[in-house]
């Protein structure tokens, strides 16, 4: 974004409301084929099952996001399996591990997986604290990879800065906290004592500077006056609530997430903290739909990794969304979250590269040819359009938040219609070939030098 653009020009530039999802260039989206519209393959394809590795959280309170994620992943593969496979010639067969064995587990599976396995692709992931870690394995293994979360972004300003395997399909996680930043300063403009309770590690870390570097630049003299930093996993945040309500934030910026935030908002309700102070959150809205109860409070802005939630937009304005959600229900009882969208999405992104690639050599196309195909592309999404940028292999798509209301139609929360924000992602993330860390300067992410040097006026 230009040097000139005001905050005040920013803010009163985005898109509120039941505006329709950004449609992109593609000519490609997610969800199956009707039968007269089958790819036609060219040369031999072999029959071999297309193996696919697939780590995420299965136990504990990650698994709120950790099991749309499965869905959404079984769910692409039943539906590419219905249509023959992969060319429509091999079937997607997966095998699943749980994140939550811990990093170093995580480390030793792909090993296994792609070793003794010998998967064609591995997926999955949702802590920021894995990727890091997994990101260079891959990279080592030359095994494709597409993350669907774990969206930290060290993992392509530091950890595998010149990916050539590794993909992630979900917003990169600056975006997060400059997303609920925007969506404050738009509803509360005039809030400028700041309270943070994030998870302590990477993910909160990232959070709480990008939250701050953003709503710094959107509220002139906003700043932070306490912090919370309960351990990822805690089920008592008495003494984390306790502190908030004595240094009496105006608004507070919560970055944590499943069963961790549904733990934080019910014991935060006991204490009356939604009624003393403005709650924005990255993450309210990030598990399943059904895991927040008609008992949380209305008003949060509650986001959603700056991803996806299924009623966004309202039904008939994007067809893709419109017809995924319907699927999804149907097959598990349940609706989607951003994690069903990315690992759904994931798999539909490599479909696409691969039909690519075989029209241009024939037959099953080499790893070589499917990420040429995969640099660069874009593909229509339940989300609306995803973009893979080449320089970077991190997925793009323009950001949502927005605030809980209760709906009769559902039994949980879902987001007021009206006070729908959406960000087209070009504004809020630094562009191609931003200097990364160490070069020339040493902010935590090249998104941070960024938003100090270059957002806003």
């Amino acid at each position: 974004m230009a040097n000139q653009v005001s905050r005040r020009n920013f803010l009163n530039s985005l898109a509120v409301g039941t505006a329709a999802v950004t449609a992109g260039s593609a000519t490609y989206f997610a969800g199956p084929r009707a039968a007269n519209a089958a790819f036609k393959a060219k040369g031999n394809i072999p029959d071999k099952p297309f193996k696919t590795g697939h780590i995420t959280f299965l136990t504990g309170p990650a698994n709120l996001l950790g099991e749309p994620g499965r869905k959404g992943h079984l769910l692409a593969a039943e539906e590419i399996n219905a249509e023959g496979g992969l060319l429509g010639k091999r079937k997607i067969e997966t095998i699943i591990a749980d994140e939550a064995a811990g990093t170093d587990a995580n480390v030793k599976e792909l090993r296994r997986m792609k070793l003794s396995e010998k998967i064609d692709l591995f997926t999955g992931v949702i802590s920021s604290g894995n990727t890091p870690a997994l990101g260079p394995v891959a990279e080592e293994l030359g095994v494709l990879t597409m993350f669907n979360d774990g969206c930290t972004d060290f993992l392509f300003d530091k950890a595998v800065p010149k990916p050539k395997y590794v993909f992630r399909v979900t917003n990169i996680q600056s975006a997060d906290g400059v997303t609920s930043a925007v969506g404050a300063a738009k509803a509360w403009p005039t809030a400028k004592q700041v309270g943070s309770i994030q998870p302590d590690y990477s993910y909160g870390r990232n959070v709480h500077e990008h939250f701050m570097l953003a709503y710094q630049k959107l509220v002139p003299g906003a700043k932070s006056i306490s912090e919370a930093w309960p351990k990822l996993g805690t089920t008592d945040f008495t003494p984390h609530i306790t502190k908030l309500l004595s240094d009496k934030p105006e608004v507070l910026i919560c970055g944590l997430w499943g069963g961790d935030y549904v733990a934080f908002y019910k014991q935060a309700l006991r204490y009356g903290l939604f009624d003393r102070m403005k709650v924005a959150t990255t993450l309210a809205f990030g598990g399943q739909p059904h895991a927040i109860g008609k008992d949380h409070p209305e008003g949060v802005l509650a986001g959603c990794h700056a991803n996806y939630f299924f009623t966004h937009p309202a039904k008939g304005r994007w067809p893709i969304n419109d017809s995924f959600v319907q699927r999804y229900f149907k097959r598990w009882n349940e609706y989607p979250s951003f994690e069903s969208d990315g690992a759904y999405t994931a798999l539909y992104l490599l479909k696409g590269a691969i039909e690519k690639a075989n029209q241009l050599v024939g037959g099953w196309p080499e790893d070589d040819v499917i990420i040429a195909l995969l640099e660069g592309t874009g593909i229509d999404a339940p989300s609306g359009y995803t973009y893979i940028r080449p320089d970077n292999h991190q997925g793009y798509k323009d950001t949502v938040i927005g605030m809980t209301k209760n709906d009769p139609k559902y039994d949980f929360p879902t987001w007021d219609p009206k006070s729908i924000i959406t960000i087209p992602i070009r504004d809020i993330t630094a562009p191609p070939n931003w200097p990364k860390p160490g070069q020339g300067h040493n902010e935590s992410t090249a998104a941070a030098n960024w938003l100090k040097t270059t957002w806003l006026a």
